[in-house]
């Protein structure tokens, strides 16, 4: 089966706040939640929070617990990590991960 993943620029550095989310679209059909943090790293999960049935992680509230970065559902509070798209709080539960970097200033993403 062949790789169809390419990087995708989704917006310039300056465009993202630090430790907050925001939302891009890939794939003309894939929504993924893009963080900030410490205004030099940069992930990315998908948007779609599979407790709460909605596109919603990109408005979450990013933490840190024991070095584990995080984003709690504005819904039901439950964190996803970063790192992994695993849910800290339901080990049953993961979200997609994407490769994410910062390159010339632009944000980009392999999707």
């Amino acid at each position: 089966m062949a790789n169809n993943k390419s990087w995708h620029t989704v917006c310039h550095k300056n465009d993202l706040l630090t430790g907050a989310g925001v939302c891009a679209l890939v794939n003309r059909d894939e929504q993924v939640a893009i963080f900030l943090i410490d205004n030099r790293r940069v992930y990315s999960i998908a948007n779609w929070d599979p407790i709460g049935q909605a596109n919603v992680l990109s408005r979450g509230i990013t933490g840190d617990e024991q070095g584990e970065i995080f984003v709690a559902s504005p819904l039901y509070k439950q964190r996803f990590s970063l790192t992994s798209g695993h849910c800290l709080d339901d080990d049953a539960v993961t979200v997609p991960h994407y490769p994410t970097r910062i390159k010339n200033e632009q944000v980009q993403i392999l999707a």
